[in-house]
């Protein structure tokens, strides 16, 4: 089994190579050689996710449909590439040329209309460089007219034997009637440019809007954040922590009863704080799973920021094949977590957990995916998931990422699955007493989300627009610096609610703290819900759904990363307290 999974896995890594980064290209062209212009979708301007195959539209169509295969991330991000009928050479130039004349007919006509009207662009790609444009245009008159272009006219720069920029103009405005001759054309003009090979997608990136001073400020603020909270943290409740601690190990030494009388506080429940939570394996597989998350993001990024000025990098599908190869990867992560949690806290049923830690997060994003996909057949659109990617995802999780996880879960259990409590547990759980309305465990919930939140919501922002937008995500510095600020912030403000909650002599923390950290997300679905009504203006039915169901699925992942990142560091402070006062 560890064999034919190995062999799997070191397979599927050899095509991501081969596939996002070795190309098949060497990006160098001889004089007149041919170089294929790909047409890849269209769909709505509004409406990102909206798209369609180019040829859904009647636009003259090649004799013979030829594509390309996608790689798993192109499949997944809803490429479909279909090379088209216009023939372009490398240097050489052509002007007025005919692709072919058309008579549309009255379904092509209110096809076209519709296109029109919706402003429906179009995306080609030559030499992997993306190229847009829109498909027509409707006037202004009372009663509107539509028209489509019907000419295209390519400028393409190059640096000696490689292609650097291309641009289209669209130009010779057709009326849509019924009937009437429309005859489609194409020039070519090639130009040299001094620009090298590496930057040529630089014109890609907007820096006036990625790197605007209201980021920098927002970094600022950030970090101001950071400052402030740490000295929260190692100044006021050290401190407080130091002083109870000495009084409390002085008594102990001259009383020798730990009962302390009218002492009160985090020190009285030290036989019920290490209690197992409830539901210990569904916690288990919980901060098992955001704990891999935690490291799939930082790794992500990391490569993000290492191969930022690499060319295959901004290859269509690039980061998603890495995110999936690296959740396969980190799935030892999860087991290694859950495991050992679930082992150190007296649970038995350890395959149970790990089958749970294995298939809980990919079931939810399977099925999300699964449901969305049928909104995207029912419109036809290159959106959804082709089955056969579905079945490799199936069965890369099959034999790469549950035998990773089973690997992770045996060494947790079997290196750090031992109880190492610092205090014994009592046999019998300790009355909890009532507590005033803002020591209740929802307060610690609710309020858990809001400074996190605010040390990330500018970078939901920009992160959004990118997403959402048409815009190329780049500023992966940025984002690495956020994402250690949003650990911190969470991990600090766990740590706060942890003792307020211990100090009410209140030992249910572990949920208390996962739930708090997990409530970020609940504040960015509630500004995705902003950014959609008043940032945007997407419509349909079909948007929608993707929208939200997107967003639905990226705040339950952020939900698992922050709340196993609130608990775990909630976790070490308890054990570092209850560890100092020496109590057997």
């Amino acid at each position: 089994m560890i064999k034919t999974s190995l062999a799997a896995f070191l397979i599927f890594v050899l095509a991501f190579v081969v596939t996002s980064w070795a190309d098949g290209k060497s990006h160098k062209y001889a004089d007149e050689e041919p170089v294929i212009l790909w047409t890849n979708k269209v769909g709505p301007y509004r409406n990102p996710q909206e798209t369609y195959e180019y040829y859904s539209l009647p636009f003259c169509k090649p004799e013979k449909i030829v594509d390309i295969s996608e790689g798993l991330g192109e499949s997944l991000s809803g490429y479909e590439l279909i090379q088209s009928n216009i023939p372009i050479h490398f240097k050489k130039n052509v002007e007025n040329v005919e692709i072919c004349e058309l008579r549309l007919g009255v379904a092509e006509t209110e096809i076209f209309k519709d296109a029109v009207a919706n402003q429906y662009w179009f995306e080609f790609f030559l030499d992997d460089l993306p190229i847009w444009g829109l498909v027509g245009d409707v006037s202004e008159a009372d009663e509107k007219e539509y028209f489509i272009w019907t000419h295209k006219t390519f400028k393409i720069k190059y640096n000696q034997n490689r292609i650097i920029e291309v641009a289209i103009n669209q130009e010779r405005a057709a009326k849509l009637q019924v009937g009437a001759p429309i005859r489609w054309t194409y020039s070519v003009y090639w130009e040299k440019t001094d620009f090298l090979f590496e930057e040529r997608f630089d014109r890609y990136l907007d820096d006036k809007f990625f790197e605007h001073q209201i980021h920098w400020f927002s970094i600022f603020n950030s970090f101001m954040m950071v400052i402030f909270l740490v000295g929260l943290v190692a100044v006021i409740l050290m401190r407080t922590l130091k002083k109870d601690i000495t009084k409390f190990t002085r008594d102990l030494e001259e009383e020798g009863d730990l009962d302390m009388g009218e002492e009160s506080g985090w020190k009285q429940v030290h036989g019920d704080v290490f209690r197992a939570p409830p539901y210990l394996t569904l916690f288990s597989v919980l901060i098992g799973t955001g704990a891999q998350l935690l490291v799939l993001v930082l790794v992500v990024i990391l490569l993000s920021i290492v191969f930022y000025h690499n060319h295959p990098f901004y290859r269509r599908g690039t980061i998603v094949t890495t995110a999936v190869v690296t959740y396969s990867l980190t799935s030892f992560v999860a087991g290694y977590i859950s495991g050992s949690y679930y082992s150190k806290n007296g649970g038995k049923a350890w395959i149970k957990c790990m089958i749970y830690t294995a298939s809980g997060f990919p079931s939810v994003v399977f099925g999300t995916a699964f449901l969305l996909n049928f909104v995207a057949v029912g419109y036809g659109s290159l959106a959804h998931i082709p089955l056969s990617t579905m079945f490799i995802m199936v069965l890369l999780w099959l034999f790469v990422a549950f035998p990773v996880t089973l690997g992770g879960t045996i060494v947790g259990r079997n290196v750090a699955g031992a109880p190492d409590f610092p205090c014994r547990i009592s046999p019998y759980p300790k009355q909890i007493l009532p507590k005033r309305l803002y020591q209740e465990l929802w307060v610690h919930v609710v309020l858990g989300g809001v400074l996190p939140f605010g040390s990330i919501f500018i970078e939901m922002y920009f992160v959004f627009t990118a997403f959402w937008q048409y815009k190329y995500y780049y500023v992966f510095g940025f984002l690495l610096l956020v994402y250690i600020i949003l650990l911190i912030v969470t991990i600090c403000v766990t740590i706060v609610s942890t003792y307020f909650l211990l100090n009410a002599e209140d030992y249910r923390w572990q949920w208390v703290s996962f739930l708090s950290g997990a409530s970020t997300a609940a504040y960015v679905y509630l500004y995705a819900i902003y950014y959609f009504f008043r940032k945007t203006k997407m419509n349909g039915f079909f948007q929608v759904t993707f929208y939200f169901g997107y967003m639905a699925m990226f705040c339950f992942s952020l939900a698992l990363l922050t709340g196993a990142t609130g608990f775990l560091g909630a976790q070490l402070f308890v054990h570092r307290i209850y560890r100092m006062i020496h109590v057997d």
